[in-house]
C-alpha cells in the first residue's frame, strides 16, 4: 500500500505538469524497491482556495502525504522518504528558481488493525 496524496495550490498549474509530477513520485517509489509495485497510488488534487504566509498571490505550494502499512524499519523509511523527497525536489528546482515555494512530505504508517483494503492488481501484474 503506498499511497500518495499531492495537495498543491491551483496557481501551480501554470508553473507545472502535474501529470509529469505524478509520474516523478510514482517511477521514485517503484526504485525504492521496498513497495509491492501493485500497491503504488500517486494522486494529486488541486486546491482552488488556499491561503499562505501574507496572502500573496504568486505564493504555491504542494504537500505530499504518504500512507504505507506497518512492516519497514525506520531505517530503510527515511532511506525511501530521502530518495523520493530528493527526485521530487529536483523535478521542481525550476519551481523555485521562478517563485515563492513550499514543499513538504510526510509519511505516516496505517494501523493495520484498523486499515481495510481489497485489491486484484497484483495479481494481474504476476499474470503479465
Amino acid at each position: 500500500m503506498p499511497h500518495f496524496t499531492i495537495e498543491y495550490s491551483a496557481n501551480l498549474d501554470a508553473r507545472l505538469d502535474m501529470g509529469a509530477v505524478v509520474e516523478v513520485v510514482r517511477k521514485a517509489a517503484v526504485e525504492t524497491g521496498i513497495f509491492p509495485l501493485g500497491g503504488i497510488r500517486v494522486r494529486a488534487v488541486r486546491c482552488e482556495h488556499y491561503a499562505i504566509a501574507d496572502g500573496g498571490a504568486d505564493l504555491g505550494f504542494l504537500d505530499m502525504v504518504l500512507r504505507l502499512g506497518e512492516g519497514r524499519d525506520l531505517a530503510t523509511r527515511k532511506k525511501a522518504g530521502e530518495h523520493i523527497f530528493k527526485a521530487l525536489s529536483a523535478y521542481l528546482d525550476p519551481v523555485f528558481a521562478q517563485s515563492k515555494f513550499a514543499l513538504s512530505f510526510d509519511m505516516q504508517i496505517n494501523d493495520k488493525e484498523t486499515s481495510w483494503k481489497r485489491n486484484n492488481i497484483h495479481d494481474a501484474l504476476k499474470v503479465e
